[in-house]
């Protein structure tokens, strides 16, 4: 049964480390959340660090600067470890291609310093790489259904560096690159990823969380946050991690009762659909 904590001070004897999910939980993509923002400070103060774990496409370098331009506080994290970090081990593995990129041209740095080779499209490409739609504003999965299609057909493997299916931006949900990625495997073609849910991208937390602590950290005392059931929730599952579930992210308003509160049996709903379960849920993050 998932417990309902008023706030994350409840559970600051339990944990040592948060590994926590930054897009709908600590910002919308367009405006950061002040109360989440304090609460991850204040646990980083007083109890331990925070590892931001998020399933951007990019090199945690470039997550810093939009975390500044949303005026999340640098105090709020000890570090940041991206689907784009944990994505880069498997794109230089597979060097020098060709690679068919699909992508918004913000997502380049993933690709800097790997030796790889780039194709003009699925006939004459190795592997096919993506981030995301080339526009997330506008597209949708079904606007790369032909192109894909000359992809699965050659056999070619997909490297998807965002697993993530939608994310929320602003007051509106945006197709990610889990959606192509989806598509392609509906379509018979193998697909690879690294960020959440999958292993690669919390051994990279993990460590983070132990380099920074000098020792050991048993999974027991280990918490991740995240909003997302299928990536958030599962990978933490998956990784034999506890997590806490911020229910008003991604799924809007489906955890919570006719009262507007979070509601223990909603939360239960929305965790059975997707056969996943979380140790705790809160409405938003707060201390």
């Amino acid at each position: 049964m998932t417990d309902l904590p008023a706030g994350l001070s409840a559970l600051a004897s339990r944990y040592d480390v948060l590994l926590c999910d930054i897009w709908g939980v600590i910002h919308n993509g367009r405006e950061s959340w002040p109360d989440a923002c304090a609460a991850l400070a204040r646990w980083r103060a007083e109890v331990g660090p925070v590892v931001l774990i998020s399933n951007s496409p990019r090199p945690s370098r470039e997550v810093i600067e939009q975390l500044d331009s949303l005026a999340v506080p640098r105090e709020a994290w000890s570090a940041i470890v991206t689907s784009g970090d944990a994505t880069r081990v498997l794109l230089a593995e597979m060097a020098p291609g060709p690679a068919w990129t699909i992508g918004p041209e913000r997502d380049g740095p993933l690709y800097e310093g790997l030796g790889l080779e780039f194709a003009k499209g699925a006939q004459d490409a190795a592997f096919v790489s993506v981030t995301g739609p080339y526009d997330d504003e506008v597209e949708t999965p079904e606007d790369y259904r032909t192109r894909l299609k000359i992809a699965a057909d050659r056999g070619l493997p997909l490297v998807c560096a965002n697993p993530d299916i939608v994310v929320q931006r602003g007051d509106r949900l945006i197709y990610c690159g889990g959606s192509l990625a989806a598509l392609y495997a509906e379509m018979g073609g193998q697909v690879l990823m690294a960020g959440k849910p999958f292993a690669p991208i919390y051994e990279l937390s993990l460590f983070e969380a132990e380099t920074l602590l000098h020792k050991e950290v048993p999974r027991e005392r280990v918490l991740c946050i995240g909003d997302g059931v299928v990536t958030d929730i599962k990978g933490a599952e998956d990784q034999g991690l506890d997590c806490l579930f911020i229910a008003k992210g991604i799924h809007g308003q489906a955890a919570l009762g006719p009262d507007g509160k979070l509601s223990a049996e909603a939360v239960a709903k929305l965790l059975a659909a997707e056969g996943v379960k979380a140790a705790h849920a809160m409405a938003d993050l707060i201390w």
